[in-house]
């Protein structure tokens, strides 16, 4: 579990990893773009999971509540997006626009957590938060989930705090 010092260095890991598969897509021929798009969507899944469910709570009220807030609902834009990539197939009309734009939108997340100061990983450094305790949790969390992706797929992604 010491791959990562602590919980925020795996968020980190997984917005790099998630960065490369963007940077695989876009390079990609047409018959391997949903392949790689449904990876994207699922690493996407987990990732929003795991700080929904686990970060994202252990700092309310010790960070910005805006900061949070704004993060719950730019994961529910995203999910719209990946629920809609992952019923579709890379056919259709829009496909690569809907990846290109799930790309941008967590490119603009990616920087608001990960900026220098006032970014909310910042934020979170200030706190008496054990964010080693926080990983161990996140790692079991993710396995569970990625062993449920593996065995046949996450269901839909959930939307925390926007109605459709």
């Amino acid at each position: 579990m010491a791959e990562f010092s602590d919980a925020i260095a795996l968020l980190k890991a997984d917005h790099r990893e998630v960065e490369d598969l963007f940077e695989k897509f876009e390079r990609a021929g047409s018959g391997a773009k949903q392949a790689i798009a449904e990876k994207i969507c699922n690493a996407l899944k987990i990732h929003a999971r795991i700080e929904e469910e686990i970060f994202y709570p252990a700092f309310r009220g010790k960070i910005e509540d805006d900061t949070l807030d704004e993060a719950y609902v730019e994961h529910d834009g995203a999910k719209v997006l990946i629920n809609d990539i992952m019923a579709g197939n890379a056919d259709d009309d829009f496909y690569d626009a809907k990846v290109t734009v799930l790309s941008e939108d967590i490119k603009h997340h990616v920087h608001e957590e990960e900026m220098p100061s006032e970014g909310m990983f910042a934020q979170c450094r200030e706190t008496d938060v054990d964010l080693v305790a926080l990983r161990d949790a996140m790692l079991a969390r993710k396995a569970e989930l990625q062993a449920q992706a593996d065995a046949g797929g996450l269901p839909p992604a959930q939307l925390a705090v926007v109605s459709l």
